[in-house]
């Protein structure tokens, strides 16, 4: 996996910015199995706001060889909240972060099993159980293998579990209970990444994902955009998800949270989030793209059109923030004549 990154950012973003790009022929090369440069991946980041809908048709080509008009709904737990020992400074959750968030262990049975009727109640395909920690210790292993067969059996959802780093043992444990998948993002580039986290590294969740492979799961990575990263981090994130084979990729935008490092940050418009999400549907054509935490805040009046590029979304809650209602999320799938894909018989 190459993660390299060019040496002049700045000035490659500027001779990309001022060179035309034909987004429709990029499409072309893509749906004959053709890789895109880092150039293109850049050009699409540096497409005019004027050229965005042009941008967006073509990514849709993309998206509809690969995925039709349908949208895949996952619904969000958060099993265990607060008490993590890393340092994420995006994360209202970390031990660095004075948010005043619930902190919690891991949930019982029966809330998990509630948790998991509303979201086959919602629509949703695929059921994340997620808790704030480094790794899961045996508690929470044991805890996970108990539910998930149940939760499969009775309500027929997918499982995503998304627990820290994971051993090769733990991975093993996790594919042999049910387990469908696995979430560990990358979040932003190699190079990027010590600005943002120092109690873990790039590699070590690199690594998490290998035993996440190698045990036979699929893999749900992605990041988030608006850490103060350049064109370039952002670029080399989606080339590295590619390169390791990541089945499923939620893209966040950064929800800055009072309490945490970087509180006060706002610096994506809502073209910004439709030109990142073009760019990872170019990159990876045929993965599922999620629109995830911090759509509502960016991507504002303009969600609808992030789906003419990603095929997925969370419905209702995220951790410790608030989603839009998810009748407004049925709405406006049905407005733009697509259609949800069940839990049952797909």
């Amino acid at each position: 996996m190459s993660t390299e990154i060019d040496s002049a950012p700045s000035s490659l973003e500027s001779s990309v910015d001022s060179r035309e790009r034909d987004f429709d022929q990029l499409a072309s090369d893509v749906l004959e199995g053709k890789s895109i440069s880092r150039e293109d991946a850049l050009a699409i980041l540096n497409c005019p706001d004027d050229e965005i809908l042009s941008l967006l048709a073509a990514g849709f080509r993309i998206r509809k060889r690969f995925f039709g008009k349908t949208v895949q709904l996952y619904f969000l737990m958060n099993a265990k909240s607060g008490l993590c020992p890393e340092d994420c400074h995006y994360c209202s959750q970390s031990k660095i972060s004075d948010a005043p968030v619930p902190k919690y262990n891991i949930l019982k049975r029966d809330k998990l099993m509630d948790a998991a009727k509303i979201a086959a109640e919602q629509g949703a395909k695929t059921y994340c159980l997620v808790i704030s920690a480094r790794g899961p210790n045996e508690r929470e292993m044991t805890a996970v293998e108990t539910i998930v067969p149940e939760i499969k059996q009775k309500y027929g959802l997918d499982i995503c579990a998304c627990l820290g780093l994971l051993t090769r043992e733990q991975a093993d444990r996790l594919k042999a209970c049910g387990v469908d998948r696995v979430n560990h993002n990358l979040n932003t580039s190699e190079d990027h990444y010590a600005d943002i986290c120092t109690t873990h590294t790039y590699a070590d969740r690199v690594q998490t994902l290998r035993h996440v492979r190698d045990a036979g799961m699929e893999m749900c990575s992605g990041g988030i955009i608006g850490m103060g990263e350049t064109h370039d981090d952002i670029v080399s994130m989606a080339m590295d998800l590619r390169d390791l084979g990541v089945q499923s990729i939620p893209l966040n935008f950064l929800n800055s949270i009072d309490g945490t490092p970087l509180q006060g940050k706002k610096d994506l418009s809502p073209q910004d989030c439709l030109r990142a999400l073009a760019m990872f549907r170019f990159v990876n054509p045929d993965r599922e793209l999620r629109i995830s935490g911090g759509r509502e805040i960016h991507l504002r009046s303009l969600q609808s059109l992030g789906l003419y590029v990603a095929n997925s979304v969370f419905v209702g809650d995220y951790l410790t923030t608030k989603g839009q209602a998810p009748e407004e999320d049925y709405q406006m799938v049905r407005d733009l004549g697509f259609e949800v894909t069940t839990s049952v018989g797909d």
